[in-house]
C-alpha cells in the first residue's frame, strides 16, 4: 500500500465539519455509525493494515517500524510488537497459535506467539511483502511480495517455506474463501486472481473492467460474492466462480480497506479522503449506499470486530496517533 502525507490539522477538521452524512432507509432497518471514542497510541509514522484476534479480543495496529497491541474490550493499549521493519500486514493463523507480520522494508515475515506477543522466528520471503493472509482450508500463510510479485506460501504449523508464486504485476490485497482458493487483486493490471491454495498456481485471471486500480477486498463466503474497492470511487461486486463484474457503487476517494459484515449485510469501505461508504447487501445481486461516515484524512485502513460490529480506523488527530473506534 502506498503511505501518502499527513494532511493539515485544519484541513482535517474541515473535512470532517463539512463532510455530509447520508442515509438510505428502506424496509430493513440500517444502523447509523458516527465516531464514538479514540484510543490513543502515541507516536509518529505511517501506519497499513489493521487486524483483529477474535480469540484473544485483540487488535494488531502497524505503525511504521512496529506493531501496536490494543485490548478490545478495555480499549487500552497492553503491547508492542518491535523490529518489523516497513510493517504491512498481520495475519492471524487460529490453528497453530501465531501471527504473522509482513515486514516491507526486511524482505520477511516475523512469527509471533498470539498469547505472549513475543518473537518465534522470521520467516526470508520475497521484496516488499505487504498483504499477508491465513487460508484455514490449506493452514497456509499467504504473503503477496509488492516488488517481486509474488506470493509466498508458508506452513502455518512448522513455519516452513512451501512454495513461490508467481502472481503478476502489484499483487495488492487477498482473502481466501475457506475452500481451497484465495483471491488477489493486481492494482496495476486491474485483474483479480484466483489462486489454488493447495497447488499454488494461478488458476484464473479476471478483468475488473470498469474498476479501475483494485486496492482493498472482502467476501461473502455463503453467496460467493467479492467486494472489490476500486481507486477510480467504485465498488465492485464479483462472482468469485466466474468472475463476473455483476455491479459497481460509487464510493470515496483513495480506498485502502473493504469489510464485509456478514450478520448485518454491510459493506464499509474506508477511504484516505477522511470517510467510510457504507453500502448495505439487499440480496447477493442488489446493493445500495446508505451512509458516508467521517473520518479524517489519510484514515484508509481499518478492521471490523464482527462481535461487537464496530469498525477501528488509525488516524493522526492533533499530531497524535490514535484508533478511531466506529459504532452505533
Amino acid at each position: 500500500m502506498i503511505k501518502t502525507r499527513v494532511a493539515p490539522l485544519i484541513l482535517s477538521l474541515c473535512a470532517v465539519i463539512l463532510l455530509p452524512v447520508t442515509y438510505a432507509s428502506s424496509g430493513k432497518d440500517v444502523p447509523s455509525y458516527h465516531i464514538i471514542k479514540k484510543i490513543s497510541v502515541g507516536g509518529q509514522g505511517g501506519w497499513d493494515y489493521l487486524t483483529i484476534d477474535p480469540d484473544t479480543r485483540r487488535l494488531y495496529v502497524s505503525h511504521s517500524t512496529q506493531v501496536e497491541v490494543v485490548d478490545l474490550d478495555s480499549g487500552k493499549l497492553i503491547g508492542n510488537i518491535p523490529n518489523t521493519p516497513g510493517v504491512h500486514g498481520i495475519a492471524i493463523a487460529r490453528i497453530g497459535g501465531y501471527a504473522y507480520i509482513s515486514n516491507g522494508k526486511a524482505a520477511s515475515v516475523t512469527v509471533i506467539d498470539r498469547k505472549s506477543l513475543k518473537k518465534i522466528t522470521d520467516v526470508a520471503v520475497g521484496n516488499k511483502p505487504d498483504a499477508i493472509i491465513f487460508d484455514p482450508s490449506s493452514s497456509r500463510i499467504f504473503a503477496f511480495n509488492g516488488s517481486d510479485n509474488t506470493a509466498t506460501a508458508i506452513d502455518a504449523n512448522n513455519n516452513k517455506v512451501l512454495g513461490t508464486i508467481k502472481v503478476g504485476a502489484s499483487p495488492e490485497f487477498a482473502v481466501a474463501d475457506g475452500t481451497g482458493f484465495v483471491f488477489n487483486n493486481s492494482e496495476d493490471e486491474s485483474v483479480l486472481l484466483k489462486i489454488g491454495a493447495q497447488k499454488l498456481d494461478v488458476e484464473q485471471r479476471w478483468p475488473l473492467a470498469p474498476c479501475q486500480a483494485p486496492s482493498s477486498m472482502d467476501m461473502d463466503r455463503e453467496n460467493h460474492r467479492i467486494f472489490i474497492g476500486c481507486r477510480n470511487k467504485m465498488m465492485a461486486v464479483v462472482n468469485s466462480d466466474n468472475g463476473q463484474v455483476l455491479t459497481t457503487l460509487p464510493i470515496g476517494d483513495h480506498v485502502d480497506a473493504t469489510a464485509f459484515d456478514s450478520e448485518r449485510g454491510l459493506i464499509f469501505n474506508s477511504n484516505g479522503e477522511g470517510n467510510i461508504t457504507v453500502i448495505h447487501q439487499d440480496g447477493p445481486d442488489q446493493y445500495r449506499v446508505v451512509q458516508t461516515i467521517p473520518t479524517l484524512p489519510r484514515s484508509k485502513t481499518m478492521a471490523l470486530d464482527k462481535k461487537t460490529h464496530q469498525l477501528y480506523v488509525p488516524a493522526m488527530d492533533s499530531g497524535q496517533f490514535v484508533v478511531l473506534v466506529i459504532g452505533q
